[in-house]
C-alpha cells in the first residue's frame, strides 16, 4: 500500500496524537536506545527523542520515511519491513503505536521484536484489538461481498500468548474502546481513501455507498466517529 503522507498529516493527525500518552507510560530515559516501529512520519519519534534517548524510526512506507526524514533530520530514520528488520545492536526498548495490525502475518513481527531487545529490555505498544473498525467491515462485506482483510485485530489473550511463546513477558495488557472523531475536512470518505484502499482500492462508488450505509452508525449531528478499539500492551523480554 502506497502512503499518502501529506493527507495523513493534514486529515488523520489523530492516529499520532492519541498516542503521545504511550510515551509515558514507555517512560524513556537518557542514553537508552529505543526502536519506533511503524513510526509513520516520525511525530511520536521525536518525542520520544527529547527525553535525550537515541531512537530509530522504522516504517515500511518509504513515503512515511521520505516525510519523517525531512521533518526530523536529526533522527535516524529507515525503510524497512517489521517481519524481517534487523538492526546493528539490540535496543533498550520497542514502542510502536496504530502500525502493529497492519503487520501480517503476526508471528514474525513478534520474533523480530524480541530479537532486537536485549534481555530484559521492554516492549509498549498499542495497535488495534479486537472489534476495531467493525462497522467499516460490516460495510465493505455489504458492498463489495467477499474481500481479503488487511487487518489483524487479536484480542488480548491470543497477542498476549503470541509475546509470551516468543520469549516476552506481559506486564500489563487492556483492551479498550476508543471512539474517534473525525476532522471536518477529511469525513468517512476521506478515512476510507486513507485507511482502506486495500479493500476498496479507487472504487469511488463502493466508497460512496459504504459511507452511507455507515451514516446512520457512526454519523450523528454532522460529526463522524470511528468505532476504533485499541489493545495496549506492556512486556519485558526475558534474561
Amino acid at each position: 500500500m502506497n502512503w499518502d503522507a501529506a493527507r495523513y498529516q493534514s486529515g488523520h493527525n489523530y492516529v499520532y496524537q492519541y498516542g503521545a500518552d504511550l510515551i509515558g507510560m514507555l517512560a524513556p530515559q537518557p542514553g537508552e536506545r529505543i526502536l519506533d516501529l511503524g513510526c509513520g512520519t516520525g511525530q511520536l519519534t521525536a518525542e520520544i527523542a527529547k527525553t535525550g534517548a537515541t531512537v530509530i524510526g522504522v516504517d515500511r512506507s518509504p513515503e512515511m520515511i521520505t516525510e519523517a526524514s525531512r521533518q526530523f533530520p536529526a533522527i535516524q530514520f529507515l525503510v524497512a519491513d517489521g517481519a524481517s528488520f534487523v538492526l546493528d545492536r539490540p535496543v533498550d526498548a520497542i514502542f510502536s503505536n496504530a502500525a502493529l495490525h497492519w503487520m501480517k502475518p503476526p508471528q514474525p513481527v513478534a520474533a523480530a521484536m524480541a530479537r532486537a531487545l536485549k534481555p530484559g529490555g521492554r516492549l509498549v505498544i498499542e495497535f488495534g484489538g479486537k472489534g476495531n473498525v467493525q462497522s467499516v467491515l460490516d460495510a465493505a462485506r455489504t458492498v463489495l461481498g467477499n474481500f481479503e482483510n488487511p487487518w489483524y485485530y487479536p484480542s488480548v489473550a491470543e497477542y498476549a500468548s503470541l509475546l509470551e511463546a516468543n520469549g516476552l513477558e506481559v506486564t500489563f495488557a487492556a483492551l479498550f474502546p476508543r471512539p474517534t472523531e473525525l476532522k471536518p475536512n477529511a469525513g468517512m470518505d476521506d478515512w476510507l481513501r486513507m485507511f482502506a484502499t486495500p479493500i476498496f482500492g479507487t472504487r469511488e462508488d463502493k466508497i460512496a455507498e459504504a459511507v452511507e450505509y455507515l451514516r446512520p452508525k457512526l454519523c450523528q449531528d454532522g460529526v463522524w466517529r470511528v468505532d476504533y478499539r485499541r489493545l495496549r500492551i506492556t512486556a519485558r523480554k526475558n534474561n
